[in-house]
């Protein structure tokens, strides 16, 4: 008989249990404990949407359009793609629904991604992101209150050490356009000497050749003329107004002039959250605001501001959690007590607390088992000439303890 084949994990993806799990389960707990502080609402969107959703948006020139996405015809024809990032879906979503009505909207979500890129440590193609929007809110307000969001997640999960919020502004639409010709132009004159990639987005995407990793492109790109020179009054006051709004609410950032969104619909803010604590995968949480988007998509012209980070890369900077302890394990020592093992159970989990049992194998063995899972408490139960008979066993201060005692006292009455 040909042995059958054992299914594998697809490449790219991975499966997530054990410590792993529980730092996954810290990041997630502390995102929507920390989104409710900043009253962010909580959206879910689709895991796939009409692929021109993501090909307006992220650009058809951008490699994730062009390369990355996962696309495919459904059985009626249609051209769906899975999310490679939320804030497109959540704007089609804006647009759709008609939630103009609610703007300006705070809004928070996570889920799993996809992307088709190499994997490599930290980066798989099905990953995982938490995403924070304000749609609807033309005010550096919004800038500060996002940065102000992602500054106390990091802190709260213990990692804002050796993290540093880089930021920039793009300016408004007229800064933008006087900034980008004068790139073309300096470029232009170095051509010759840029590579492949920077030639191809000399054409269609300029800003980008200035966070080129490409040693031929370093020194071009470091002697490019800066944002500051072109920005008008309203764009300097604006991005004075998010630098002083993150001075007061005691968000350290520094300067980075050089950093950029391709897209021409970004405005103003451009920030990420950066670290050297994972080489060459140094940033963990970024974004920006992007005031033409929802324009892009067919909606009424709306400004929007909105960050990301990746749940596998702020998990690698965690330490190691420890493992969830159970308040109660229950020892069966007595096969006639099990449907009393079971209405303990309910009435100690109706009470808030964890509990399981142990009632498998020897019954003479079962306690000392129960005890090797190290519960806050620990119940015997047994049947003794038909009477019920209970045990606790707890250290010194269990808090739990009482009411463990209180849900068995109305068991054996």
């Amino acid at each position: 008989m040909a042995r059958i084949q054992t299914p594998q994990r697809i490449r790219g993806t991975q499966d997530i249990f054990g410590d792993e799990e529980r730092r996954f389960a810290r990041v997630l707990d502390t995102f929507d404990r920390v989104r409710r502080l900043y009253a962010f609402r909580r959206v879910d969107v689709p895991v796939f949407e009409d692929t021109q959703v993501f090909a307006r948006s992220i650009g058809e020139t951008t490699d994730v359009v062009s390369k990355e996405m996962y696309t495919f015809p459904d059985r009626g024809g249609d051209s769906l793609t899975l999310r490679p990032e939320f804030t497109a879906g959540i704007a089609r979503a804006f647009i759709s629904n008609g939630w103009q009505q609610y703007a300006p909207l705070k809004l928070a979500t996570s889920g799993a991604v996809f992307r088709y890129e190499r994997p490599q440590k930290g980066r798989f193609r099905q990953f995982h992101q938490i995403d924070a929007e304000v749609i609807g809110a033309a005010e550096p307000q919004a800038d500060v209150e996002l940065l102000a969001l992602a500054d106390q997640l990091l802190r709260e999960l213990g990692i804002a050490d050796g993290v540093t919020l880089q930021l920039n502004t793009l300016g408004d639409a007229a800064t933008r356009d006087a900034w980008r010709a004068a790139l073309v132009a300096h470029f232009e004159g170095a051509r010759d000497a840029l590579s492949e990639d920077s030639v191809m987005r000399l054409d269609k995407n300029p800003l980008r050749i200035l966070d080129s990793k490409d040693p031929r492109d370093r020194p071009i790109a470091d002697a490019a003329p800066g944002i500051d020179a072109f920005l008008t009054s309203e764009a300097g006051g604006f991005f004075e107004s998010v630098t002083r709004g993150l001075d007061a609410a005691g968000v350290a950032w520094t300067r980075n002039d050089r950093l950029v969104r391709g897209l021409d619909y970004y405005r103003h803010t451009a920030f990420e959250f950066v670290t050297d604590r994972l080489g060459a995968q140094g940033t963990v949480l970024g974004g920006g605001r992007y005031d033409g988007l929802i324009e892009t998509l067919g909606g009424a012209p709306t400004p929007g501001v909105g960050w990301a980070a990746g749940v596998e890369r702020l998990a690698m900077l965690l330490d190691e959690p420890a493992a969830e302890q159970i308040d109660v394990v229950v020892a069966v020592e007595d096969d006639a007590a099990m449907a009393l093992a079971y209405r303990a159970l309910s009435l100690l989990r109706g009470r808030g607390l964890s509990a399981d049992m142990v009632a498998s194998g020897s019954p003479k063995k079962r306690y000392d088992k129960a005890a090797k899972l190290g519960g806050k408490v620990l119940v015997g139960l047994r049947l003794e000439d038909g009477a019920i008979k209970a045990s606790t066993r707890a250290a010194d201060g269990v808090a739990e303890l009482d009411a463990v005692r209180d849900a068995l006292s109305e068991l054996v009455s």
